[in-house]
């Protein structure tokens, strides 16, 4: 008979895991590499040992019910936190240290690991892990020892260090300038307009900081990913206006022209987030590192 102390199985952790993160019981096989029959029997275990219903059915594909939607939630959180404490313990076997470090996805690809294996050569005994992620968490609960945050000073149960403000600039394609010659910085409301979703206002605080009423800036295409507007961009969709340190290779190689500095008045600047308390040595040494690269970043 199953009681309170025993618990269910990591493969059944797991599986349910890929299943409420993928909303579906074959995507989950397909990401672990079962069947979903083995999927599904291995939920259907998991309900009987809660006694709870964890999903219910939903057309072709299954939708998490509210005791599931905790359940989800908290398990992503502490599969997290038990990935990092193995990582650590193989790191510390190895007589080395573990720096976790969570990203901000792009940040990651475009600034920060072009640069990574500076620091990594500078310290040959730390092994650096990076973490994506998008939202606050608590860095304790999951052991990270430091995140880059753009926003706010607004993440809670943390200490923020600033790092650097945002460094926007509007862009075009040498293709797309040909096409449409500039005469005076308003002309560039005429062009096709490139937009990313989280940021919608961006083009509107352009034009004002021109002191322009003038064109509709809301106009234009839409995009959920600054990487899918920098090759719209790219390709002569459009200018856009993006920040400087992703895209210091196509500024440097002439794949994207400056146009205008964009003043963000916002108020959001990058900051460096670690736990409440000391920081650790190899968390200093990183804060050090990422200070001196963002002096030499392009404004």
């Amino acid at each position: 008979m199953q009681t309170p102390n025993d618990l269910p199985s990591f493969s059944i952790m797991r599986c349910f895991e890929a299943a409420a993160k993928n909303q579906s019981f074959t995507a989950a096989a397909d990401e672990l590499g079962l069947t979903q029959g083995a999927v599904s029997r291995q939920v259907k275990d998991l309900e009987e040992q809660l006694g709870l219903a964890l999903f219910t059915r939903a057309g072709r594909g299954v939708r998490l019910t509210r005791a599931g939607e905790a359940l989800a939630t908290n398990l992503a959180r502490d599969l997290s936190k038990l990935r990092n404490t193995i990582l650590q313990a193989v790191s510390a076997g190895q007589a080395q240290e573990l720096l976790s470090i969570a990203v901000p996805p792009t940040f990651a690809s475009r600034w920060m690991i072009p640069r990574l294996r500076d620091f990594t050569k500078a310290y040959p005994n730390l092994e650096t892990m990076l973490i994506s992620h998008s939202e606050p968490f608590d860095l304790q609960q999951r052991s990270v020892d430091l995140a880059i945050h753009f926003g706010h000073d607004d993440w809670p149960g943390a200490q923020l260090t600033p790092l650097c403000p945002e460094n926007l600039v509007v862009v075009a394609s040498p293709e797309l300038i040909r096409s449409n010659p500039q005469n005076r910085q308003a002309d560039i409301l005429n062009l096709p307009l490139l937009h990313i979703s989280s940021r919608p206002h961006l083009w509107s605080q352009f034009q004002t900081s021109l002191g322009l009423d003038g064109p509709n800036t809301r106009r234009g295409s839409y995009f959920d990913q600054f990487s899918l507007v920098i090759s719209a961009a790219i390709h002569a969709l459009g200018a856009a206006i993006l920040p400087t340190y992703l895209i210091e290779n196509e500024l440097a190689s002439g794949a994207l022209l400056p146009l205008a500095p964009v003043a963000d008045q916002s108020g959001q600047n990058y900051y460096m987030v670690t736990p409440l308390g000391e920081r650790s040595a190899k968390t200093q040494a990183f804060m050090r590192w990422l200070k001196a690269n963002v002096k030499n970043r392009p404004a």
